[in-house]
């Protein structure tokens, strides 16, 4: 399984620490963590992932690596800026927002057009289910992919 995390390049400690934990459940599920790569709730993710062992990739939108997050094992770079949240969303086989402004908001959009289920964590309210705690997000994520 995939999935896709989506969340601001810049969050909250809170937000952080939430996203954080995100990627360490993942991990947990031995699921593949697929995000925009950069900082903030991407960064996050992928940090709680690689705690504990997971995969991590990152989809850039410029065409530099070395803009990616450190804790990145495979760095796609794509020179299309903000066009390449399709590429984050078709890649996971579902998708949790956390927190998030304009460019996470086009990707739960992104994600509801091509089908996906999405999660959110304190995210945007927009006809997805929302979650105030990593707990209850992954209850409700392990009922649905069982």
């Amino acid at each position: 399984m995939y999935v896709s995390v989506v969340g601001g390049e810049s969050c909250s400690d809170e937000i952080y620490e939430m996203a954080r934990e995100v990627g360490r459940r993942i991990a947990d599920m031995g699921a593949v963590l697929v995000t925009g790569g950069r900082g903030g709730v991407m960064e996050a993710a992928c940090r709680g992932a690689k705690e504990r062992n997971g995969t991590t990739i990152g989809i850039l939108p410029s065409d530099s690596r070395e803009e990616g997050n450190e804790y990145l094992d495979y760095v796609l770079v794509t020179g299309m800026g903000y066009a390449r949240n399709v590429m984050v969303v078709l890649n996971g086989d579902v998708v949790i927002a956390i927190d998030g402004h304009h460019g996470t908001l086009s990707e739960i959009a992104f994600a509801l057009e091509y089908g996906k289920k999405v999660y959110g964590l304190l995210s945007w309210e927009v006809g997805i289910t929302n979650f105030n705690s990593v707990d209850d997000l992954f209850r409700e994520l392990a009922k649905d992919t069982e």
